[in-house]
């Protein structure tokens, strides 16, 4: 069965997740709708393609990934279908898939499905619907858009080495508000080399091991792990590490290695 995923800004009580969805079934009943989230925060391509990017490569083959973030009509905007990783994204040309991607893609065409103006104001039940359903359906990328070769470009801010430091960022807050970092387990590696390190933040607060699982600490207590994304988080076992540390998006934190 051919699957369509879905990564919105869409939220859950209005009616546009349900246009949304719709259309794709008036076009192809039998896909399968795969909800990864409606819940980015409106427009905010970064957090989307933290999620998408940490989380498409869990699908098969040839799944189609309908981006539905900051996809309003205007004239300088371009809608893409690419082909990465041997899965098919459907987007705005709007910085996120330079975020989301860590190589060239296969192929990028500019789709030119002809918008219907009754959906101008909402391109995702007209263009990106029937160019996922065309790529579900096994359609060629050739067959709807003509290829380029350049996407916009926005970029990842990286965590910076000085002396015996790595100095990071929050990047993203989870449902269970453990804090991630745009520190992954590879760039720390490189750096550690099997030295002891303190992670410093807010509050004056540090950790100073890493831990294999939430559960390693006593209820209520601080700790760091690399976790599913392979990026480092600051949690808190059964605890709110965001509210109760005070840590928010775009928080400076520090490794000391010794």
């Amino acid at each position: 069965m051919a699957i369509i995923t879905l990564t919105t800004d869409l939220g859950d009580k209005d009616i546009y997740q349900a246009a949304l969805k719709g259309s794709i079934y008036k076009l192809l009943p039998t896909v399968n709708i795969v909800d990864i989230t409606n819940s980015v925060a409106a427009f905010n391509v970064q957090q989307a393609a933290f999620i998408l990017k940490n989380s498409f490569h869990y699908f098969p083959e040839d799944t189609v990934h309908l981006i539905g973030i900051d996809t309003v009509y205007n004239d300088h905007t371009k809608y893409l279908a690419i082909r990465y990783k041997k899965h098919y994204f459907v987007g705005a040309d709007n910085g996120i898939f330079s975020l989301m991607f860590e190589e060239a893609p296969e192929e990028i065409v500019e789709i030119n499905i002809m918008q219907d103006l009754k959906f101008l104001h909402f391109p995702l039940a007209d263009i990106f619907v029937k160019t996922a359903c065309h790529l579900a359906k096994g359609g060629k990328l050739n067959e709807i858009g003509l290829p380029v070769n350049d996407i916009e470009n926005k970029m990842n801010l990286q965590p910076v080495i000085e002396k015996n430091l790595i100095k990071g960022v929050v990047i993203y807050i989870d449902s269970f508000q453990n804090v991630i970092t745009n520190i992954t387990k590879e760039f720390f590696n490189s750096v550690q080399q099997g030295r002891r390190f303190v992670l410093n933040f807010k509050r004056n607060e540090t950790i100073n091991h890493l831990s294999w699982h939430y559960n390693e600490v006593p209820v209520g207590e601080k700790l760091c792990l690399f976790g599913i994304s392979d990026h480092l988080e600051i949690a808190i076992n059964k605890g709110n590490a965001s509210g109760l540390l005070g840590l928010n998006l775009n928080d400076k934190v520090i490794i000391e290695f010794q």
